[in-house]
């Protein structure tokens, strides 16, 4: 019976021992299992690694090559582009050294023409050096001649002689100015039709003539007493507010604003017609409505100023200059829209400037500038040129431009082409036809005085002025002046014009000379 439970505890023993053992092997079996399986799938990781990093660098060997194709591809055109530009460069460098032998050639053909130019002036000279020596050697036979006549003194010879000799040389010296002046007066005539030609026929500016009055037409008869107002105090207020005269008369349905100043009518009519749209007129609605259209007014000069300036292709002018220059919208002289007038001057002075080979920029910022004094010389005492020279000074415009708009009418002599061009084009634009007017007064005036500086010079039988006082003929008296003489007092009549008359344009001195031999046969 004590046998029994130690053959139990044995068994139980060797049991266990075999249980752990196969525990241990099942476990180190589960284990090499397990460590294959891991190797198995890391050598599968492995070779999918290498197949990811083969596929990876074939891609990357792709967009390589692609961006070195793209990368070639984008240099070969940048190439072709700094080509295109170095062509277009080099082209215009072409034009430019073109242009420049071009001005050179022109210059050197000046150069010429001032030489053959002084050559002549020379021989000319060496010619009335010889006549002169002639004249010397004549004027000693003469004295020789008389001293063998009886009869006459040495005194009355020698005054007699004087006489003949003064005559002859002046009437050769009218004679050789007269032929020197004529073959000049073409060749500038020529030239100068040919340029001014070509500036007028660039420059098509349209003309409008502005009254001093404006019509405001009214819905009806009926307003006209609410503009007057109680005893005439709304009519009061719209003319102290405004500056102009309100005339409401027996035209039917209407009421005309009169005025010298242009801007004020303007505001004058858009605020009287607001006042009638809106149907409150009383004092302060009028000072409201009138301060308000002052308001837009500012504006719109300025922008009017700007489109101007714009269209010329003028740029850098200060703030206030672009405001006066589209005040001058509302400014005419003699009937004529100032600011066109400025524009069509630029035109002028661009197109004559190309023909010269001068600054076509700065040629039209003159013309569009040259009258700006007109917008200030109602309120500033001075000439509006030398109030638009100040003007230009104290805004900064270059000293060229400011000396041309002084000079533009003569108060200060011209210096620069660009000045003289200046002149030209304001007289062009103002003696176009129809481009101004001026009162019957005036007129007649001008032709009076006219004909009157023609009739003061000795040998004059009749004046006639034509063509609107633009040509002035003058006959003479055929046995008191000789061609000669003729020519020498259209000379002096043009001088006297220039210096006691003032008119816009030009006008020409025209001198006639003729003699008629008469016989009848019988």
């Amino acid at each position: 019976m004590n046998n029994m439970p130690m053959s139990y505890l044995l068994f139980a023993f060797l049991g266990c021992v075999f249980f752990f053992i196969m525990g241990f092997v099942l476990r180190r079996y589960i284990a090499s299992m397990k460590v294959k399986r891991a190797e198995d799938k890391a050598k599968s990781i492995i070779n999918d690694s290498r197949v990811e990093a083969e596929r990876r660098k074939r891609e990357s060997a792709l967009e390589a090559k692609d961006m070195l194709l793209k990368m070639r591809t984008e240099f070969e055109e940048e190439t072709k582009e700094r080509r295109r530009e170095l062509g277009a460069m080099e082209k215009r460098l072409m034009q430019k050294e073109e242009n420049l032998d071009r001005k050179v050639e022109f210059l050197e053909q000046k150069q010429k023409e001032v030489a053959k130019s002084e050559s002549q002036v020379k021989q000319q000279y060496d010619e009335v050096n010889r006549k002169k020596q002639d004249l010397e050697n004549l004027l000693q036979q003469e004295k020789d001649r008389l001293q063998e006549i009886s009869g006459m003194s040495k005194e009355q010879a020698k005054n007699l002689l004087v006489q003949k000799m003064e005559s002859e040389a002046r009437q050769e010296a009218a004679y050789t100015i007269k032929r020197v002046q004529e073959e000049t007066r073409d060749k500038a005539d020529k030239e100068a039709r040919k340029i001014v030609g070509l500036a007028i026929q660039k420059c098509a500016v349209d003309h409008t003539v502005d009254t001093t009055v404006s019509v405001v037409n009214l819905p009806s008869e009926d307003m006209k007493g609410r503009i007057i107002g109680r005893e005439g105090r709304n009519i009061r207020a719209l003319e102290m507010a405004t500056g102009v005269d309100v005339i409401i008369d027996d035209t039917p349905e209407a009421v005309i604003i009169s005025g010298f100043d242009k801007f004020r009518r303007e505001i004058a009519r858009i605020a009287l017609e607001r006042l009638l749209e809106d149907g409150r007129i009383h004092p302060g609605r009028i000072e409201e409505v009138v301060g308000k259209v002052k308001k837009e007014m500012e504006a719109n000069i300025k922008e009017e100023g700007e489109n101007t300036l714009l269209d010329l292709g003028v740029h850098g002018v200060h703030a206030e200059i672009v405001k006066l220059l589209g005040r001058l919208k509302y400014r005419t002289s003699y009937g004529q829209n100032v600011l066109q007038h400025s524009k069509e001057t630029a035109y002028l002075m661009a197109a004559m400037a190309g023909e010269l080979r001068l600054d076509v920029a700065l040629a039209k910022r003159i013309g569009a500038l040259h009258d700006i004094g007109k917008a200030v010389s109602h309120e500033m005492e001075g000439t509006h040129a030398k109030l638009g020279a100040d003007l230009a000074r104290k805004y900064g415009e270059p000293d060229i431009v400011i000396h041309a708009i002084e000079a533009h009418h003569g108060d200060v002599e011209p210096r620069t082409l660009l000045a003289v061009l200046a002149q030209a084009a304001d007289a062009i634009s103002a003696s176009r036809p129809g481009a101004r007017r001026e009162t019957l007064e005036a007129y007649v005036k001008r032709l009076e005085e006219l004909e009157a500086i023609a009739k003061e010079f000795e040998g004059v039988d009749k004046t006639y002025a034509i063509q609107a006082g633009r040509e002035i003929r003058v006959i003479v008296q055929p046995d008191k002046l000789d061609d000669g003489q003729s020519a020498v007092m259209a000379q002096e009549m043009r001088k006297k014009i220039e210096e006691n008359l003032q008119y816009p344009g030009q006008i020409k001195v025209v001198v006639i000379r003729e003699t008629r031999s008469v016989e009848y046969a019988k």
